[in-house]
């Protein structure tokens, strides 16, 4: 039997002031697809509502009592999952709070205006509309906790985590590209990798500016590589992990170091994962290796084709474990990719195609 509303988008909100519980209502509301079923003012009213009003998404403030936004984030995520989009003032300086609501697999957020005003708060009004539709899609699966996520104690292998390539060769390089869902994605990907992988590997997430020097020091916390946030013109270590600033484009050049462009978006996107794909695949031609993950649209699919063409190796996340399979999707269809994987696998795959590739260059002593 049908209901009322059957047509559209139902949407929970959850903030514990009651002012911004009115004017997201009337923001939402204001919208054809979109109706608001429930609010909660706290996260355990969180919980109890997304399990008996089975919301379509559900709107998260972070800051709350009693039960906080991460808290109840976990808790909906790991028993009956639910589409969120964190709605806090956290999230307009790159908070850690808003990473980590991203990792336990909120779909995306929203910054509050700095004054929290009713007028400020509707300049957010298309951007939350579209986010909240966009989310409310989402198929969502249940997720791991960092506490569950295996990390290696293998120590780091000197010769590995701080060599460069002698002079004159050119070493296997890994690049990762990620959007929606990517921050959870990428933190799981990383975890796994080998202490001793030789190769540097570059992470290209599409993730505004604030937050990638951040995440990349919380990428760090459970890497059994180094970790951090590219520098313009520095010399890609084996062992290394590199992540992309929001503001800039990532480009390895034609002597193989990191170039890091600050200028407008290609193709919608700063950073693009096309342009980290290319140049990759231009310097390093049969020794690059692409991992698409998920993420909606099609960013790294032309990227991907061109490590492809240049005889290296492509890697896909399967659609049961992406949050959203655009961009593997699109990578497969355009026919760049050699293996479509579950997320756990992939680092496995990579270890082992960078060991194939590391016979065929002459590394320092081991």
């Amino acid at each position: 039997m049908s209901k009322p509303g059957a047509n559209k988008f139902r949407v929970l909100i959850v903030d514990d002031s009651a002012f911004m519980c009115r004017v997201l209502q009337e923001i939402i509301s204001s919208d054809p697809q979109l109706e608001v079923v429930g609010q909660a003012r706290d996260g355990s009213e969180a919980v109890a509502l997304a399990d008996s009003l089975q919301p379509d998404v559900m709107t998260m403030d972070i800051n709350m009592p009693r039960v906080d936004g991460l808290q109840a984030t976990e808790m909906i995520m790991s028993r009956h999952p639910r589409p969120i989009v964190i709605v806090s003032s956290e999230s307009r300086d790159g908070a850690a709070s808003t990473l980590r609501a991203l990792e336990l697999g909120a779909i995306d957020f929203v910054p509050k205006p700095s004054t929290g005003v009713d007028l400020d708060m509707k300049t957010v009004r298309d951007d939350l509309t579209r986010k909240l539709k966009l989310a409310a899609k989402v198929r969502v699966v249940r997720t791991a906790t960092l506490s569950k996520i295996p990390v290696s104690h293998v120590p780091v292998a000197p010769s590995l985590s701080s060599a460069s390539v002698p002079s004159g060769s050119k070493p296997p390089m890994v690049v990762i590209a990620a959007s929606t869902g990517g921050p959870a994605a990428a933190m799981r990907l990383v975890a796994g990798l080998p202490a001793e992988l030789a190769a540097p590997v570059f992470l290209v997430l599409h993730m505004p500016a604030a937050f990638t020097k951040q995440f990349a020091a919380q990428l760090a916390e459970i890497s059994p590589l180094p970790v951090k946030e590219a520098e313009h013109n520095e010399t890609p270590q084996m062992g290394t992990i590199y992540l992309c600033p929001g503001s800039h484009h990532l480009r390895i050049s034609s002597t193989g170091n990191i170039s890091l462009d600050p200028g407008a978006r290609i193709d919608g996107y700063r950073p693009c994962a096309d342009v980290a794909f290319e140049t990759i695949a231009s310097y390093a031609r049969n020794l690059a290796m692409g991992v698409v993950l998920t993420g909606m649209g099609g960013d790294a699919a032309r990227g991907a084709k061109a490590i492809k063409s240049a005889g290296g190796y492509v890697v896909a996340q399967d659609e049961a474990t992406s949050v959203i399979f655009g961009m593997p999707s699109e990578a497969i269809k355009a026919g760049a990719v050699d293996q479509v994987l579950p997320l756990g696998e992939i680092a496995g795959a990579i270890e082992k195609r960078v060991a194939k590739l590391s016979r065929l260059v002459p590394l320092v002593a081991r």
